[in-house]
């Protein structure tokens, strides 16, 4: 019996140059009410994103010519297209440069379809939990302000009202981000997870709230007594400040 999708059908992009894998896979998951597309390498995707609109990419690491990671930071840069690996067991190095590049999830080969179709759900569930992003609407700046504070968004740079840069870690950068992202949006702790893409199998509540914590130090002027990254009890955490963009 078909496991129920969410809303309306999932269409989705699978990429893999393994023929039983993307014929066997296309039918498992179009039997429980997806649409699935398949492309045998990177250029066959390319053109399926040229005409076609997947809610979703599938996407092997491994693969003649252009690899999935190559594929994975061009979607990246020009879409917001949720992502998930396909991963050899022992490309676990592969697998974390994916997640750092933006990928939503991954799923070890061998794998039960069942898995993967899990994971798709999971994985558009949260995507489609997510507010909307309006700077990307509008063709973000590349520079915001709030509060004395300057983010350069392309060279990750964080500068004080004295001109000091300020050393972020890679995570710290990345809730930095989704909170001047969206102002005045209380974000679940899921949904942090989900826009510093940070999760992972093992990844749990408690991670966020050290990152929360750890960010407070770095912009906070009283960590303990913060005014601009407020607990919402219950719901998670909303960025207070006022965030403006710069030319």
């Amino acid at each position: 019996m078909p496991l129920p999708i969410e809303d309306a059908p999932i269409h989705l992009l699978l990429v893999d140059d393994h023929r039983d894998i993307r014929e066997t896979l296309a039918r498992y998951l179009d039997r429980h009410g997806l649409r699935v597309s398949t492309a045998e390498d990177a250029a066959a995707a390319r053109r399926i994103l040229r005409t076609a609109a997947p809610d979703l990419v599938v996407l092997d690491i491994m693969m003649p010519g252009e690899d999935g990671l190559s594929l994975c930071r061009h979607l990246r840069e020009t879409t917001e297209l949720p992502i998930i690996f396909l991963t050899a067991l022992g490309e676990f190095t592969d697998r974390v440069i994916g997640l750092e590049m933006g990928a939503d999830d991954y799923v070890p080969k061998p794998f039960e379809p069942r898995e993967l179709l899990a994971r798709i759900k999971a994985v558009m569930r949260r995507s489609r939990s997510l507010p909307a992003d309006p700077a990307r609407r509008r063709g973000e700046s590349q520079r915001v302000a709030f509060d004395g504070w300057v983010l350069d968004l392309g060279r990750r740079e964080l500068t004080g009202s004295d001109g000091v840069a300020v050393s972020l870690s890679t995570s710290e950068y990345l809730m930095l981000e989704a909170f001047v992202r969206h102002p005045g949006i209380v974000l679940s702790r899921d949904q942090l997870l989900d826009l510093t893409k940070g999760r992972t199998a093992d990844a749990f509540d408690r991670s966020i709230d050290n990152q929360v914590s750890r960010l407070r130090r770095k912009v906070e002027a009283d960590p303990r007594n913060p005014s601009l990254i407020k607990t919402v009890w219950g719901g998670g955490y909303c960025f207070a400040a006022s965030v403006s963009e710069l030319p």
